[in-house]
């Protein structure tokens, strides 16, 4: 036989295989949703760095308007990448919360 005809597991970082992992992993469910919250605000701050250098000019240039919204499109980004998987924050701060709630007991 054929060896690439085994299976392999597949490396590719999905949303859907983030879910699919995380499937009963996270049993506290406001422990989750805060832990997510706290690393799309550190993705946001940190995009929110890297798109303060970037000069809008020249014919469609957003003026003051384009300045207003853009922190609200850079929160959107740091939301949305925490729902498709993150930066991997969200696991070690859902894994501290628990910790700290387990001492308080």
């Amino acid at each position: 036989m054929n060896s690439l005809s085994t299976t392999a597991t597949a490396y590719i970082h999905t949303p859907l295989q983030s879910q699919m992992a995380g499937a009963g992993k996270h049993t506290n469910a406001k422990a989750w949703a805060a832990a997510q919250e706290f690393e799309s605000q550190f993705v946001s701050t940190m995009m929110q760095s890297m798109f303060e250098g970037i000069k809008s000019d020249g014919p469609f240039d957003g003026g003051q308007g384009e300045g207003m919204f853009r922190s609200l499109l850079v929160d959107q980004y740091g939301k949305e990448m925490s729902k498709a998987g993150g930066i991997g924050i969200a696991d070690k701060i859902y894994g501290e919360i628990l910790k700290l709630q387990e001492q308080a007991r």
